[in-house]
């Protein structure tokens, strides 16, 4: 399911996760968290996804790195993609921590994103449409109710 050469180490600690959930001001689901501390930045081999009718293609999962200018491919961590998205992931611009967090970068610029702004203790997952989304303005099309749901639905 997936390629495991892929995985980008170190894997990130329970201490570096409740850093960054700090700083992002959320709590990450239980089931993304598993995830993540066994397949950081991994690229899945069974990738496609359907919402709407649509077909989706994970390019790969972003990761939690500690230092990414020490990785070949840390433009892929997450508070990299975040500090080059900014504005453009919330809507409003008083607001402290993240409402759409990248959790994986789809084929043609798109993410997937755990969406905190209508339930912040149980996100549900959304695609953010680059394209469509501006300054304070993102664009975005709801996708599952969990991470898992995501992880089930992957072909």
């Amino acid at each position: 399911m997936y390629d495991d050469k892929s995985i980008m180490f170190p894997l990130p600690s329970q201490d570096l996760i409740t850093k960054e959930e700090g700083c992002w001001s959320v709590v990450l689901p239980d089931d993304y968290k598993k995830f993540i501390t066994a397949y950081n930045g991994v690229t899945p081999i069974s990738n496609e996804f359907t919402v709407n009718a649509r077909e989706y293609l994970i390019e790969k999962f972003l990761p939690i790195l500690e230092t990414p200018e020490d990785n070949e491919l840390g433009e892929y961590d997450i508070d990299v993609v975040l500090t080059e998205l900014d504005e453009r992931l919330i809507s409003d611009e008083d607001l402290v921590g993240v409402e759409l967090l990248p959790i994986a970068a789809l084929f043609s610029g798109d993410f997937l994103v755990l969406d905190y702004s209508s339930r912040k203790q149980n996100p549900s997952l959304a695609i953010w449409l680059h394209d469509e989304s501006s300054e304070w303005e993102p664009v975005k099309i709801p996708a599952f109710e969990t991470f898992s749901e995501l992880l089930n639905n992957l072909h």
